[in-house]
C-alpha cells in the first residue's frame, strides 16, 4: 500500500473504500476498493476530504484490511452461521436457524488482545432467531501483517468460536407436588407457566403427575417419567429448606446426579439441576418461576433445549449478573440479566 497525492492517482487502484458522509443523508462508500481511478473521480475524492489515496502495492508479508476480515470470519463462523460480504474490512455473521448461540469466549478475548483486529459478539447463552445478526468482525488497519493473522488462527483453536444449536422438539413431563394442589384445596397454577414457557420452544408437555409431599411418590413419579421416555423433567413446589420440603430429597433419590442445588440468582435461588445417568435433566423450580417475569429458569432453558450440558461451575458464575432488576417494561434478553 502507498500514499499518494490524489491528484496524481488518475489510473491507479483504490486498495480501500472511500466513503461520504453527509449528515440526515447519506452514510455510503463512493469508491470501493479496486476501483481504477479516473480523471473525473478526482473532484470526487477531493470533496470528501481525500487530498490523499492508499493504492495497492503487492506485497507477500501484507493483507489487505478484506482479505484479513476473511480469515477472522473464518476462525469465528460455526454450524449454522452464514457471514455479510466483506466491507471496509468489516464482516457481519449471521444466525441461520432459531437455535442458541454459543461462544468460545477464552478465544475471543485472546483474539481481541492481539491488537489490529476486534471481534464483537452478543452474549451466549442466549436464544436467537433466523436472520439475527450474531457478531461483527473487524480488522482495524487498510493492511495488517499476514504473521498477525496467522496468531489469530493459532489462539482461535481448532473449533470455530461461534455455534448456533437448533432447538429441538423435547417432550418433557411435569411432577407437581404439594398437599394442597394433591387434595383440589388450590388450583395448580404452576404447570401452566412451564408449558408456555416450552411451548415456545416447540416443546410439549406429554406427562403430568400430581402427587402429595411424600417424597418417595415423587421419587416414583420422577423415575416413571424416565421410564416412560421423557426428554426433560420439571418437578414444582417443596423446594425450600422447611421440613416439610420433600422435593429435593425426592430428586436425589432418584439415583441422579445433582449438579447444583442452589444457585446465585435472584430469582431463582433454590433451583435445583441434576441429570439421568443418560444426559437427561431433572429439574427443581422454585416458586418464583410461578409468578416472576424472569428466574434461573429463563437463564438455563436455552441450553436443556439444545442438550448443552451445564456445569456447577457454570451455576456458580450466574453470580455476577443474576439479580433481575424486576424493569417495569421487560427487555429481557436485551438487558443484563444472567451477562
Amino acid at each position: 500500500m502507498k500514499q499518494i497525492n490524489t491528484k496524481e492517482a488518475v489510473g491507479q487502484v483504490l486498495c480501500h473504500d472511500i466513503t461520504q458522509i453527509i449528515r440526515g443523508v447519506t452514510k455510503a462508500p463512493v469508491f470501493r476498493k479496486g476501483h481504477i481511478i479516473q480523471k473525473e473521480d478526482i473532484p470526487i475524492l477531493l470533496s470528501v476530504g481525500k487530498d490523499h489515496v492508499y493504492i495497492w502495492e503487492n506485497n507477500e508479508n501484507m493483507l489487505h484490511e478484506n482479505e484479513a476480515a476473511m480469515i477472522l470470519r473464518d476462525i469465528c463462523m460455526g454450524d449454522n452461521i452464514r457471514s455479510g460480504e466483506p466491507k471496509e474490512g468489516k464482516i457481519e455473521l449471521i444466525a441461520m436457524c432459531d437455535g442458541v448461540f454459543t461462544v468460545e469466549k477464552d478465544q475471543v478475548r485472546a483474539i481481541n488482545s492481539l491488537g489490529e483486529m476486534m471481534i464483537a459478539a452478543r452474549h451466549g447463552g442466549f436464544a436467537v432467531q433466523k436472520g439475527d445478526i450474531l457478531a461483527g468482525t473487524r480488522v482495524i488497519p487498510l493492511v495488517i501483517e499476514k504473521k498477525k493473522m496467522e496468531m489469530a488462527k493459532q489462539v482461535g483453536g481448532m473449533k470455530p468460536l461461534f455455534n448456533v444449536i437448533p432447538f429441538k422438539q423435547k417432550k418433557f413431563g411435569v411432577v407437581t407436588t404439594g398437599n394442597e394442589i394433591f387434595h383440589g384445596r388450590i388450583e395448580d397454577t404452576f404447570t401452566p407457566v412451564i408449558q408456555e414457557k416450552l411451548m415456545e420452544f416447540g416443546s410439549v408437555m406429554k406427562m403430568h403427575i400430581i402427587v402429595d409431599d411424600d417424597h418417595n411418590k415423587i421419587t416414583s413419579a420422577i423415575q416413571k417419567m424416565l421410564a416412560d421416555g421423557m426428554d426433560m423433567v420439571f418437578c414444582t413446589g417443596g423446594m425450600s429448606v422447611d421440613p416439610d420440603d420433600q422435593t429435593p430429597l425426592a430428586i436425589r433419590n432418584s439415583g441422579i446426579h445433582i449438579v447444583a442445588y442452589g444457585a446465585p440468582v435472584l430469582p431463582g435461588a433454590m433451583f435445583l439441576l441434576a441429570y439421568s445417568d443418560d444426559g437427561r435433566p431433572v429439574v427443581g423450580l422454585p416458586g418464583c418461576v410461578m409468578y416472576a417475569k424472569r428466574t434461573i429458569f429463563d437463564l438455563v432453558l436455552p441450553a436443556l433445549l439444545v442438550d448443552v450440558p451445564i456445569t456447577a461451575a457454570q451455576i456458580s458464575a450466574l453470580g455476577e449478573g443474576g439479580l433481575c432488576l424486576n424493569c417495569a417494561i421487560c427487555t429481557f434478553p436485551n438487558c443484563g440479566f444472567g451477562k
